[in-house]
């Protein structure tokens, strides 16, 4: 589909922010706006840290391309101000935002919808006492994975091998948010699925396999490094694809996401199960960065990708009339 970038106006592409994946987010937000801008739109770098989103709307920008990620990004909050000031963006609405970035209440929704998802203790800070910290690995096993629900980017996240690991894990992740989740490790293969739409229209991307080395996929390998190998084909046989893509479609449809978004999967390896770790609604879009592979592998360029994201921006709803005198 051919887009005349003329009709797309002045676009914003907020990046930075202040949440603990600022860093990422600029790399992100750069790489995204020097593809936009290799596309003649006309975008500029906006980072809400250090100005004023009223400016955006005194500044005459017609769209905006989210590249926030964490709080204040994907959270539903940035969303909520652009319907407001009634600029279209990409990515999921206010609502759904904000439950995909609680992986609490993500988890809870995919519950009561039946799709598969490592099982979980949730710790309150009322309950992160040194007798309920103890006891968790008693329901969920060992090793089990504690980290902080509302973010990203393997911040704060550890693996749990013993009960004396337990609290200073619980420690590191209530650093990043009152609330802890706690959760069954599922030992087995480490996929990502990129979707593309909204609604019945939604299309899930080829699967990226990721193999890190000794698992740790963390915020340093994500990002800084090349030893994580990134194999999209996946190699896995077509049925576990086809499968993880329709559990995936079904998550992202269930939260009511739009736009585009990226669901982690582990495959247990014992089984072959695929269990849903959580969805990210405002997706990296670094040199690293999953979305961008997955959609290669489907004959989408990264200026390509950019350039559909930002045509699809639009408001959970329209602006309301104006009143009539």
């Amino acid at each position: 589909m051919s887009i005349d970038v003329k009709t797309l106006g002045k676009v914003a592409v907020l990046m930075g922010g202040s949440s603990a994946e600022r860093e990422i987010s600029l790399l992100s937000g750069h790489g995204v706006l020097a593809a936009l801008q290799s596309q003649g739109v006309d975008a500029h770098a906006f980072d809400p840290a250090e100005r004023d989103l009223i400016e955006l709307k005194r500044d005459g920008y017609a769209r905006c391309f989210i590249a926030l990620h964490g709080r204040h990004g994907e959270d539903g909050t940035v969303q909520g101000a652009l319907e407001l000031l009634g600029i279209p963006y990409t990515g999921s609405g206010v609502m759904a935002s904000s439950i995909a970035m609680d992986k609490v209440m993500t988890k809870r929704v995919w519950i009561a919808e039946g799709l598969p998802t490592p099982h979980h203790v949730w710790l309150p800070p009322t309950e992160q006492t040194r007798e309920r910290v103890r006891e968790v690995p008693d329901h969920l096993g060992l090793p089990l994975i504690v980290k902080p629900p509302r973010e990203g980017s393997s911040i704060g996240v550890t693996k749990v091998e013993g009960y004396s690991q337990m609290q200073a894990a619980v420690a590191l992740a209530a650093k990043y948010d009152p609330d802890v989740l706690c959760e069954e490790f599922i030992a087995g293969d480490e996929v990502t699925c990129a979707v593309l739409g909204a609604g019945d229209s939604a299309v899930a991307l080829p699967v990226v396999r990721i193999t890190a080395p000794e698992g740790a996929y963390d915020y340093q390998n994500k990002y800084f490094t090349d030893v994580v190998r990134y194999q999209c084909p996946s190699g896995l046989p077509e049925a576990e694809e086809r499968e993880i893509q329709r559990i995936v479609l079904q998550c992202y449809r269930t939260l009511g996401c739009r736009g585009w978004g990226r669901a982690d999967v582990m495959i247990r390896a014992t089984d072959r199960k695929p269990y849903l770790l959580e969805i990210n609604t405002s997706p990296g879009m670094t040199s690293h960065s999953l979305v961008p592979i997955s959609a290669k592998a489907a004959g989408m360029s990264y200026e390509a990708l950019c350039l559909h994201l930002i045509a699809g921006a639009s408001l959970d709803s329209p602006a309301p009339l104006a009143a009539k005198a």
